[in-house]
């Protein structure tokens, strides 16, 4: 049985420490990710991230115990509905809150024996895009994420919210400068493009199927100068606008880039 705690008082350490990472967008001072969902709370309890404690509130608790029902050993604590809404990150909160600490993952994670298929977003300050590119890329068989510096926290409550889960199982690394994040795919013979409405290559003439890296620029500025000089312009042909959404541009690259690795493996 799950070892249950009801905390009443604002002052509470565990409540203070979720609103001060919530309020930062940022993971707690012992790196735990704030995942706010029942489905959150499924694909963490499926997965094999650690969990520090899952907080219900007391209209939600019954809902949050029969699903520990098979792991005895996760704390739970409860907090009176007031309470609870002072620590949710959405309006329409579900009333559970999943503390889960991230996988550690290490460049070399990237490659394996498949083409790698690699995201960088370059800027991408906005956390719901930068989660919906997430889910996107492990939707379509992208073996890694790298976040430059500059770009959205990928463990910020509303970024692991869009990504659905996708976060726990998605390698990501964060807060790389953009050479050194070049430098380490030119090293490992990866092809780099970057998405850019004025690029030179058109998406489906681009060789997606090969070892390559998809560059997604920020919201505003677009890919950065890093990016712009060592890397293949990309364009996604479209009409009567200027430019996509961050995310609906991945989406539309990963797309053609599964695509093509498809094919290639349908001719054998």
């Amino acid at each position: 049985m799950n070892k249950i705690e009801e905390i009443t008082s604002p002052a509470n350490p565990l409540v203070k420490e979720i609103r001060r990472a919530a309020s930062r967008g940022s993971q707690t001072r012992d790196g735990f990710a704030i995942a706010e969902s029942f489905h959150l709370l499924d694909e963490a309890l499926g997965g094999e991230c650690e969990i520090g404690v899952v907080i219900a509130s007391e209209s939600a608790r019954a809902g949050v115990e029969e699903r520990l029902a098979g792991f005895p050993a996760i704390r739970l604590v409860v907090l009176e509905e007031r309470l609870f809404k002072t620590v949710s990150t959405t309006e329409a909160t579900q009333g559970v809150i999943t503390l889960v600490r991230p996988p550690a993952w290490t460049i070399e994670q990237f490659f394996g024996a498949q083409a790698a298929l690699i995201v960088v977003l370059d800027g991408v300050q906005d956390p719901g895009n930068a989660g919906a590119i997430v889910r996107a890329a492990e939707a379509f068989g992208a073996t890694g994420m790298m976040f430059l510096k500059g770009s959205a926290n990928p463990h910020n409550p509303k970024a692991v919210r869009a990504s659905a889960g996708s976060l726990f199982r998605m390698p990501v690394l964060a807060g790389l400068e953009a050479p050194e994040a070049r430098a380490a795919l030119v090293e490992r013979g990866v092809e780099i493009y970057a998405a850019m409405p004025s690029g030179a290559c058109d998406l489906t003439d681009a060789a997606l199927d090969r070892p390559c890296a998809l560059v997604i620029g920020g919201e505003g500025r677009g890919v950065g100068e890093e990016f712009r000089r060592g890397a293949a312009g990309l364009r996604i042909p479209i009409a009567c606008v200027e430019s996509l959404n961050a995310a609906m541009a991945a989406g539309i690259l990963l797309y053609e880039a599964r695509r093509q690795r498809t094919l290639k493996g349908n001719r054998g």
